[in-house]
Protein backbone atom coordinates (compact mmCIF):
# COMPACT_ATOMS: atom_id res chain seq x y z
CA UNK A 1 0.00 0.00 0.00
CA UNK A 2 2.73 2.48 0.97
CA UNK A 3 4.66 1.55 -2.22
CA UNK A 4 2.01 3.54 -4.06
CA UNK A 5 2.98 6.54 -1.90
CA UNK A 6 6.70 6.03 -2.56
CA UNK A 7 6.18 6.36 -6.32
CA UNK A 8 4.66 9.85 -5.99
CA UNK A 9 6.60 12.97 -6.95
CA UNK A 10 8.67 14.47 -5.49
CA UNK A 11 9.98 11.03 -4.58
CA UNK A 12 12.49 12.33 -2.03
CA UNK A 13 9.67 13.89 0.01
CA UNK A 14 7.12 11.07 -0.21
CA UNK A 15 9.70 8.36 0.51
CA UNK A 16 10.75 10.08 3.71
CA UNK A 17 7.10 10.56 4.65
CA UNK A 18 6.48 6.84 4.17
CA UNK A 19 9.54 6.04 6.31
CA UNK A 20 8.32 8.37 9.05
CA UNK A 21 4.73 7.08 8.98
CA UNK A 22 5.97 3.56 9.63
CA UNK A 23 7.04 4.75 13.10
CA UNK A 24 4.35 5.14 15.82
CA UNK A 25 4.61 8.71 17.13
CA UNK A 26 1.80 9.74 19.45
CA UNK A 27 2.24 12.89 21.49
CA UNK A 28 3.80 12.17 24.90
CA UNK A 29 5.10 8.83 23.53
CA UNK A 30 7.78 9.96 21.08
CA UNK A 31 10.58 7.64 22.24
CA UNK A 32 10.54 5.59 19.03
CA UNK A 33 10.46 8.52 16.65
CA UNK A 34 13.20 10.32 18.62
CA UNK A 35 15.41 7.23 18.27
CA UNK A 36 14.44 6.97 14.58
CA UNK A 37 15.47 10.58 13.95
CA UNK A 38 18.76 10.28 15.85
CA UNK A 39 19.63 7.13 13.91
CA UNK A 40 18.82 8.95 10.69
CA UNK A 41 21.14 11.86 11.49
CA UNK A 42 23.96 9.59 12.56
CA UNK A 43 23.57 7.44 9.44
CA UNK A 44 24.39 10.56 7.41
CA UNK A 45 27.43 11.29 9.60
CA UNK A 46 25.90 14.61 10.61
CA UNK A 47 26.17 16.21 14.03
CA UNK A 48 23.12 14.91 15.90
CA UNK A 49 21.99 15.62 19.43
CA UNK A 50 18.97 15.25 21.69
CA UNK A 51 18.31 18.00 24.20
CA UNK A 52 17.10 17.40 27.74
CA UNK A 53 13.39 17.37 26.83
CA UNK A 54 13.67 15.16 23.74
CA UNK A 55 13.99 17.59 20.83
CA UNK A 56 16.39 16.36 18.15
CA UNK A 57 18.82 18.73 16.39
CA UNK A 58 20.79 17.72 13.29
CA UNK A 59 23.35 20.09 11.78
CA UNK A 60 24.49 20.04 8.15
CA UNK A 61 27.16 22.35 6.69
CA UNK A 62 26.45 24.61 3.73
CA UNK A 63 26.90 23.24 0.25
CA UNK A 64 29.80 24.58 -1.83
CA UNK A 65 29.34 28.25 -2.68
CA UNK A 66 26.70 28.82 0.02
CA UNK A 67 29.04 29.22 2.98
CA UNK A 68 28.49 33.00 3.10
CA UNK A 69 24.72 32.71 3.63
CA UNK A 70 22.90 33.00 6.94
CA UNK A 71 22.32 29.78 8.85
CA UNK A 72 18.76 28.46 8.55
CA UNK A 73 16.82 26.53 11.17
CA UNK A 74 14.37 24.14 9.47
CA UNK A 75 11.75 23.24 12.07
CA UNK A 76 8.87 20.75 12.32
CA UNK A 77 7.35 18.67 15.10
CA UNK A 78 7.66 14.89 15.37
CA UNK A 79 4.37 14.00 17.06
CA UNK A 80 0.98 13.63 15.42
CA UNK A 81 -2.67 13.76 16.50
CA UNK A 82 -4.17 10.30 16.88
CA UNK A 83 -7.82 10.12 15.87
CA UNK A 84 -9.70 7.21 14.28
CA UNK A 85 -13.21 6.32 13.35
CA UNK A 86 -15.08 4.17 15.87
CA UNK A 87 -15.31 1.28 13.44
CA UNK A 88 -11.59 1.34 12.61
CA UNK A 89 -9.48 -1.33 14.31
CA UNK A 90 -6.11 0.37 14.77
CA UNK A 91 -3.51 0.71 17.54
CA UNK A 92 -1.55 3.95 17.22
CA UNK A 93 1.00 2.75 19.79
CA UNK A 94 2.12 -0.21 17.69
CA UNK A 95 1.06 0.32 14.07
CA UNK A 96 2.34 2.50 11.26
CA UNK A 97 -0.16 4.64 9.36
CA UNK A 98 -1.85 2.85 6.44
CA UNK A 99 -1.93 5.26 3.49
CA UNK A 100 -3.52 5.24 0.04
CA UNK A 101 -3.92 7.54 -2.95
CA UNK A 102 -7.34 9.03 -3.71
CA UNK A 103 -7.09 11.20 -6.82
CA UNK A 104 -4.92 14.19 -5.89
CA UNK A 105 -4.98 13.26 -2.21
CA UNK A 106 -3.04 10.99 0.08
CA UNK A 107 -5.27 9.66 2.86
CA UNK A 108 -5.12 7.14 5.69
CA UNK A 109 -7.47 4.20 6.21
CA UNK A 110 -9.85 5.40 8.93
CA UNK A 111 -7.23 7.36 10.91
CA UNK A 112 -5.41 10.64 10.91
CA UNK A 113 -2.68 10.76 8.25
CA UNK A 114 0.09 12.53 10.15
CA UNK A 115 0.78 14.99 7.33
CA UNK A 116 0.52 17.50 10.17
CA UNK A 117 3.48 17.82 10.65
CA UNK A 118 4.96 14.73 9.02
CA UNK A 119 5.32 16.36 5.62
CA UNK A 120 7.42 19.08 7.24
CA UNK A 121 9.60 16.48 8.97
CA UNK A 122 9.94 14.52 5.71
CA UNK A 123 10.95 17.69 3.86
CA UNK A 124 13.78 18.34 6.27
CA UNK A 125 14.91 14.71 6.16
CA UNK A 126 15.04 14.79 2.35
CA UNK A 127 17.15 17.97 2.40
CA UNK A 128 19.53 16.54 4.99
CA UNK A 129 19.99 13.36 2.95
CA UNK A 130 20.48 15.03 -0.44
CA UNK A 131 23.88 15.59 -2.03
CA UNK A 132 22.39 17.73 -4.80
CA UNK A 133 20.20 20.38 -3.13
CA UNK A 134 21.88 23.78 -2.73
CA UNK A 135 21.50 25.20 0.75
CA UNK A 136 23.20 27.31 3.43
CA UNK A 137 24.27 25.84 6.76
CA UNK A 138 21.26 24.09 8.27
CA UNK A 139 20.13 23.35 11.80
CA UNK A 140 17.26 20.87 11.60
CA UNK A 141 15.08 21.18 14.70
CA UNK A 142 12.59 18.38 15.33
CA UNK A 143 10.45 19.25 18.34
CA UNK A 144 8.29 16.92 20.41
CA UNK A 145 4.79 17.14 21.87
CA UNK A 146 3.58 20.07 19.80
CA UNK A 147 0.04 18.76 19.65
CA UNK A 148 -0.65 18.35 23.38
CA UNK A 149 1.33 21.03 25.13
CA UNK A 150 4.21 22.32 22.98
CA UNK A 151 6.55 21.11 25.71
CA UNK A 152 9.35 20.55 23.20
CA UNK A 153 9.36 24.18 22.10
CA UNK A 154 8.94 25.34 25.69
CA UNK A 155 11.87 23.21 26.85
CA UNK A 156 14.30 24.27 24.13
CA UNK A 157 16.96 26.36 25.86
CA UNK A 158 18.31 29.59 24.51
CA UNK A 159 21.80 29.48 23.01
CA UNK A 160 21.47 25.93 21.69
CA UNK A 161 20.58 27.10 18.19
CA UNK A 162 22.93 29.36 16.21
CA UNK A 163 20.68 30.03 13.22
CA UNK A 164 19.59 33.48 12.03
CA UNK A 165 16.39 32.45 10.22
CA UNK A 166 13.74 29.89 11.20
CA UNK A 167 11.52 28.26 8.60
CA UNK A 168 8.58 26.56 10.33
CA UNK A 169 7.05 24.02 7.91
CA UNK A 170 3.68 23.66 9.65
CA UNK A 171 1.21 25.80 7.68
CA UNK A 172 -1.61 23.97 5.86
CA UNK A 173 -2.37 26.06 2.76
CA UNK A 174 0.29 26.22 0.04
CA UNK A 175 -0.60 29.80 -0.94
CA UNK A 176 -0.20 31.08 2.62
CA UNK A 177 2.83 32.56 4.34
CA UNK A 178 2.32 32.53 8.09
CA UNK A 179 3.52 35.51 10.09
CA UNK A 180 1.58 35.07 13.34
CA UNK A 181 -0.53 32.63 15.35
CA UNK A 182 -2.71 32.25 18.42
CA UNK A 183 -1.57 31.33 21.89
CA UNK A 184 -3.51 28.95 24.08
CA UNK A 185 -4.29 27.69 27.55
CA UNK A 186 -5.86 24.45 28.82
CA UNK A 187 -8.93 24.98 31.02
CA UNK A 188 -9.86 21.90 33.04
CA UNK A 189 -12.85 21.64 35.38
CA UNK A 190 -13.16 18.70 37.76
CA UNK A 191 -15.74 17.87 40.37
CA UNK A 192 -17.62 15.21 42.21
CA UNK A 193 -21.34 14.61 42.34
CA UNK A 194 -23.78 12.82 44.60
CA UNK A 195 -25.29 9.60 43.31
CA UNK A 196 -28.69 8.17 44.06
CA UNK A 197 -30.47 4.91 43.45
CA UNK A 198 -31.50 4.38 39.83
CA UNK A 199 -35.26 4.41 39.24
CA UNK A 200 -36.75 0.99 39.87
CA UNK A 201 -37.95 -0.71 36.69
CA UNK A 202 -36.30 2.08 34.71
CA UNK A 203 -35.21 1.38 31.13
CA UNK A 204 -31.56 2.00 30.25
CA UNK A 205 -30.83 3.87 27.01
CA UNK A 206 -27.60 4.72 25.23
CA UNK A 207 -27.57 8.07 23.45
CA UNK A 208 -25.03 8.30 20.64
CA UNK A 209 -23.84 11.36 18.75
CA UNK A 210 -21.52 10.45 15.90
CA UNK A 211 -20.69 11.19 12.26
CA UNK A 212 -19.54 14.76 12.87
CA UNK A 213 -16.62 16.08 10.82
CA UNK A 214 -14.47 17.15 13.75
CA UNK A 215 -11.22 18.81 12.73
CA UNK A 216 -8.59 21.20 14.02
CA UNK A 217 -9.87 23.19 16.98
CA UNK A 218 -7.96 26.25 15.77
CA UNK A 219 -8.10 26.28 11.99
CA UNK A 220 -11.60 24.77 11.69
CA UNK A 221 -13.34 26.52 14.60
CA UNK A 222 -14.54 29.31 12.27
CA UNK A 223 -16.62 26.80 10.28
CA UNK A 224 -19.22 26.42 13.03
CA UNK A 225 -19.06 22.63 12.88
CA UNK A 226 -20.93 20.50 15.37
CA UNK A 227 -19.27 19.85 18.73
CA UNK A 228 -20.39 16.42 19.99
CA UNK A 229 -20.15 17.49 23.64
CA UNK A 230 -22.38 20.52 23.19
CA UNK A 231 -24.87 18.61 21.06
CA UNK A 232 -25.04 15.81 23.62
CA UNK A 233 -25.76 18.31 26.36
CA UNK A 234 -28.66 19.72 24.34
CA UNK A 235 -30.11 16.21 24.11
CA UNK A 236 -29.68 15.58 27.82
CA UNK A 237 -31.04 18.98 28.83
CA UNK A 238 -34.14 18.51 26.69
CA UNK A 239 -34.90 15.08 28.21
CA UNK A 240 -33.78 15.75 31.79
CA UNK A 241 -37.26 15.46 33.31
CA UNK A 242 -37.61 11.86 32.15
CA UNK A 243 -34.17 10.36 32.75
CA UNK A 244 -31.10 10.41 34.98
CA UNK A 245 -27.53 10.30 33.75
CA UNK A 246 -25.44 7.23 34.61
CA UNK A 247 -22.30 7.94 32.58
CA UNK A 248 -21.01 10.07 29.72
CA UNK A 249 -17.89 10.07 27.53
CA UNK A 250 -17.36 12.56 24.73
CA UNK A 251 -14.38 13.71 22.67
CA UNK A 252 -10.73 12.77 23.00
CA UNK A 253 -8.10 15.49 22.42
CA UNK A 254 -8.10 19.17 23.34
CA UNK A 255 -6.99 20.30 19.89
CA UNK A 256 -9.60 18.25 18.01
CA UNK A 257 -13.24 19.29 17.68
CA UNK A 258 -15.08 16.33 19.25
CA UNK A 259 -16.84 14.12 16.69
CA UNK A 260 -18.51 11.57 18.97
CA UNK A 261 -20.19 11.36 22.37
CA UNK A 262 -21.86 8.48 24.20
CA UNK A 263 -24.19 8.83 27.20
CA UNK A 264 -26.05 6.19 29.18
CA UNK A 265 -29.23 7.23 30.96
CA UNK A 266 -31.86 5.46 33.06
CA UNK A 267 -35.33 6.46 31.91
CA UNK A 268 -38.35 6.71 34.22
CA UNK A 269 -40.91 7.29 31.44
CA UNK A 270 -39.96 5.83 28.09
CA UNK A 271 -42.83 7.40 26.16
CA UNK A 272 -42.13 10.93 27.38
CA UNK A 273 -38.37 10.50 27.06
CA UNK A 274 -38.57 9.31 23.45
CA UNK A 275 -41.03 12.06 22.53
CA UNK A 276 -38.73 14.76 23.93
CA UNK A 277 -35.67 13.08 22.41
CA UNK A 278 -37.17 12.89 18.93
CA UNK A 279 -38.15 16.54 19.10
CA UNK A 280 -34.68 17.82 20.04
CA UNK A 281 -32.99 15.40 17.62
CA UNK A 282 -35.11 16.79 14.80
CA UNK A 283 -34.18 20.36 15.75
CA UNK A 284 -30.45 19.60 15.84
CA UNK A 285 -30.33 17.64 12.58
CA UNK A 286 -32.28 20.40 10.85
CA UNK A 287 -29.85 23.05 12.10
CA UNK A 288 -26.80 21.07 10.96
CA UNK A 289 -28.10 19.40 7.80
CA UNK A 290 -25.85 21.46 5.48
CA UNK A 291 -22.77 21.57 7.74
CA UNK A 292 -22.89 18.03 9.10
CA UNK A 293 -24.65 15.79 6.53
CA UNK A 294 -23.38 12.60 8.19
CA UNK A 295 -24.51 13.49 11.71
CA UNK A 296 -26.19 10.56 13.46
CA UNK A 297 -28.13 10.90 16.73
CA UNK A 298 -29.74 7.80 18.16
CA UNK A 299 -31.16 6.50 21.43
CA UNK A 300 -31.37 2.75 21.84
CA UNK A 301 -32.19 0.36 24.62
CA UNK A 302 -29.28 -1.40 26.27
CA UNK A 303 -29.12 -4.29 28.70
CA UNK A 304 -26.42 -2.55 30.72
CA UNK A 305 -27.59 -2.05 34.30
CA UNK A 306 -26.76 0.80 36.67
CA UNK A 307 -27.56 0.85 40.35
CA UNK A 308 -26.52 4.50 40.76
CA UNK A 309 -27.25 7.64 38.76
CA UNK A 310 -26.79 11.39 39.17
CA UNK A 311 -29.07 13.17 41.61
CA UNK A 312 -31.43 15.80 40.20
CA UNK A 313 -29.37 18.63 41.72
CA UNK A 314 -26.05 17.33 40.40
CA UNK A 315 -27.59 16.80 37.00
CA UNK A 316 -29.02 20.31 36.94
CA UNK A 317 -25.64 21.83 37.85
CA UNK A 318 -23.81 19.85 35.19
CA UNK A 319 -26.28 20.53 32.39
CA UNK A 320 -26.42 24.24 33.24
CA UNK A 321 -22.64 24.52 33.30
CA UNK A 322 -22.34 22.81 29.94
CA UNK A 323 -25.04 25.06 28.52
CA UNK A 324 -23.35 28.22 29.76
CA UNK A 325 -19.74 27.31 28.89
CA UNK A 326 -18.76 29.03 25.66
CA UNK A 327 -17.76 26.87 22.70
CA UNK A 328 -16.61 28.10 19.29
CA UNK A 329 -15.61 31.57 18.10
CA UNK A 330 -15.62 34.10 20.92
CA UNK A 331 -14.23 37.15 19.10
CA UNK A 332 -13.10 37.92 15.56
CA UNK A 333 -10.01 40.03 15.03
CA UNK A 334 -10.87 43.70 14.56
CA UNK A 335 -7.58 44.23 12.73
CA UNK A 336 -7.20 41.24 10.38
CA UNK A 337 -10.11 40.34 8.12
CA UNK A 338 -11.64 36.87 8.62
CA UNK A 339 -9.20 35.94 11.40
CA UNK A 340 -10.58 34.37 14.56
CA UNK A 341 -9.03 36.21 17.49
CA UNK A 342 -10.35 34.14 20.41
CA UNK A 343 -12.13 30.79 20.69
CA UNK A 344 -12.79 27.83 22.96
CA UNK A 345 -13.15 24.12 22.25
CA UNK A 346 -15.00 22.01 24.81
CA UNK A 347 -12.91 19.07 23.82
CA UNK A 348 -13.51 16.22 26.23
CA UNK A 349 -16.18 15.49 28.83
CA UNK A 350 -16.26 12.53 31.20
CA UNK A 351 -18.93 11.67 33.78
CA UNK A 352 -18.75 8.38 35.71
CA UNK A 353 -18.77 6.97 39.24
CA UNK A 354 -19.34 10.30 40.96
CA UNK A 355 -16.62 12.20 39.05
CA UNK A 356 -16.83 14.89 36.39
CA UNK A 357 -14.06 16.19 34.15
CA UNK A 358 -14.43 18.84 31.44
CA UNK A 359 -11.38 19.67 29.29
CA UNK A 360 -11.17 22.79 27.11
CA UNK A 361 -8.58 24.50 24.92
CA UNK A 362 -8.88 28.28 24.82
CA UNK A 363 -7.00 30.09 22.04
CA UNK A 364 -6.34 33.73 21.24
CA UNK A 365 -3.86 35.93 19.42
CA UNK A 366 -4.46 38.58 22.12
CA UNK A 367 -3.31 37.65 25.63
CA UNK A 368 -5.91 39.80 27.40
CA UNK A 369 -8.74 38.25 25.39
CA UNK A 370 -7.46 34.75 26.09
CA UNK A 371 -7.40 35.56 29.81
CA UNK A 372 -10.89 37.04 29.63
CA UNK A 373 -12.39 33.91 28.05
CA UNK A 374 -10.50 31.60 30.41
CA UNK A 375 -11.86 33.63 33.32
CA UNK A 376 -15.39 33.41 31.93
CA UNK A 377 -15.13 29.62 31.68
CA UNK A 378 -13.67 29.46 35.18
CA UNK A 379 -16.61 31.45 36.51
CA UNK A 380 -19.15 29.13 34.88
CA UNK A 381 -17.54 25.97 36.20
CA UNK A 382 -16.90 27.36 39.69
CA UNK A 383 -20.54 28.43 39.95
CA UNK A 384 -21.40 24.78 39.32
CA UNK A 385 -19.15 23.82 42.24
CA UNK A 386 -16.24 22.46 40.21
CA UNK A 387 -12.54 23.08 40.68
CA UNK A 388 -10.83 24.76 37.73
CA UNK A 389 -7.17 24.63 36.76
CA UNK A 390 -5.39 26.52 33.98
CA UNK A 391 -2.30 24.85 32.53
CA UNK A 392 -0.13 24.60 29.43
CA UNK A 393 -0.25 28.33 28.74
CA UNK A 394 1.73 29.33 25.65
CA UNK A 395 2.06 32.69 23.91
CA UNK A 396 0.93 33.76 20.47
CA UNK A 397 3.30 34.89 17.73
CA UNK A 398 3.01 38.58 16.88
CA UNK A 399 3.30 39.39 13.14
CA UNK A 400 6.40 41.24 11.92
CA UNK A 401 5.51 42.67 8.52
CA UNK A 402 9.05 44.08 8.16
CA UNK A 403 10.63 40.62 8.40
CA UNK A 404 13.51 40.25 5.89
CA UNK A 405 12.76 36.56 5.27
CA UNK A 406 9.10 37.43 4.65
CA UNK A 407 10.22 39.69 1.80
CA UNK A 408 12.25 36.82 0.31
CA UNK A 409 9.36 34.34 0.48
CA UNK A 410 6.78 36.84 -0.74
CA UNK A 411 8.88 37.80 -3.77
CA UNK A 412 9.74 34.19 -4.67
CA UNK A 413 6.12 33.05 -4.41
CA UNK A 414 4.94 35.75 -6.79
CA UNK A 415 7.77 35.03 -9.23
CA UNK A 416 7.08 31.27 -9.25
CA UNK A 417 3.26 31.37 -9.29
CA UNK A 418 2.32 34.62 -11.01
CA UNK A 419 0.28 35.83 -8.06
CA UNK A 420 0.85 37.11 -4.56
CA UNK A 421 0.81 34.78 -1.58
CA UNK A 422 -1.67 35.21 1.24
CA UNK A 423 0.43 36.69 4.03
CA UNK A 424 -1.57 35.99 7.16
CA UNK A 425 -1.75 35.12 10.81
CA UNK A 426 -3.65 31.95 11.75
CA UNK A 427 -5.75 30.79 14.69
CA UNK A 428 -3.76 27.60 15.15
CA UNK A 429 -0.94 27.31 17.66
CA UNK A 430 2.49 27.36 16.02
CA UNK A 431 5.73 26.95 17.90
CA UNK A 432 7.22 30.20 16.60
CA UNK A 433 5.83 32.30 19.45
CA UNK A 434 7.33 30.00 22.07
CA UNK A 435 10.67 29.61 20.30
CA UNK A 436 10.85 33.38 19.91
CA UNK A 437 10.92 33.82 23.68
CA UNK A 438 14.41 32.32 23.90
CA UNK A 439 15.46 33.39 20.41
CA UNK A 440 14.03 36.90 20.07
CA UNK A 441 16.43 37.96 17.30
CA UNK A 442 15.65 35.01 15.04
CA UNK A 443 13.68 35.93 11.90
CA UNK A 444 10.77 33.45 11.66
CA UNK A 445 8.26 32.47 9.01
CA UNK A 446 5.84 29.57 8.48
CA UNK A 447 4.61 27.84 5.33
CA UNK A 448 3.73 24.37 4.08
CA UNK A 449 1.79 22.20 1.60
CA UNK A 450 -1.99 22.02 1.46
CA UNK A 451 -3.45 19.68 4.10
CA UNK A 452 -7.18 19.35 4.75
CA UNK A 453 -9.03 17.88 7.72
CA UNK A 454 -6.07 17.91 10.11
CA UNK A 455 -6.74 16.33 13.52
CA UNK A 456 -9.51 14.15 12.06
CA UNK A 457 -9.69 10.83 10.18
CA UNK A 458 -10.54 12.88 7.10
CA UNK A 459 -7.00 14.34 7.09
CA UNK A 460 -5.56 14.38 3.58
CA UNK A 461 -2.56 15.87 1.80
CA UNK A 462 -2.61 17.24 -1.74
CA UNK A 463 -0.12 15.53 -4.07
CA UNK A 464 0.06 18.41 -6.55
CA UNK A 465 0.49 20.88 -3.70
CA UNK A 466 3.36 18.85 -2.25
CA UNK A 467 5.26 19.23 -5.57
CA UNK A 468 4.55 22.98 -5.65
CA UNK A 469 5.67 23.34 -2.04
CA UNK A 470 8.82 21.26 -2.58
CA UNK A 471 9.91 23.44 -5.51
CA UNK A 472 9.27 26.51 -3.36
CA UNK A 473 11.40 25.16 -0.50
CA UNK A 474 14.35 24.53 -2.83
CA UNK A 475 14.15 28.06 -4.25
CA UNK A 476 13.97 29.57 -0.77
CA UNK A 477 17.14 27.73 0.27
CA UNK A 478 18.95 29.05 -2.81
CA UNK A 479 17.91 32.61 -1.97
CA UNK A 480 18.76 32.85 1.72
CA UNK A 481 20.43 36.26 2.30
CA UNK A 482 24.14 36.60 2.93
CA UNK A 483 25.48 37.04 6.45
Amino acid sequence: MNEEIRSLKPKALWNKFADLNAVPRPSKKEERVIAFMKDFGKSLNLETLEDEVGNVIIRKPATKGMEDRKTVVLQSHLDMVHQKNNDTDFNFDTQGIEMYVDGDWVRAKGTTLGADNGLGVATIMAILESNEIEHPAIEALFTIDEETGMTGAKGLKGGLLKGDILLNLDTEEDDEIGVGCAGGVDVTATGTYTQTEAPKNGATYQIKVKGLQGGHSGMDIIKGLGNANKLMNRLLFATKDFMQLAKLEGGSLRNAIPRESLATVVVSSEEKFLLAFDEIRSEITSEYKSLEPNLSIIAELTEENFAKVMTDEAQRNFFNAMNAAHNGVYRMSPDIEDLVETSNNIAKVSVADGNIKIECLTRSSVESSKTNLANALTSVFELAGYEVKLAGDYPGWAPNMDSPILKVLDSLYQKMNGEKANVAACHAGLECGILGQNYPEMDMISFGPTIKGAHSPDERASISSAQKYWDYVLEILKNIPKK
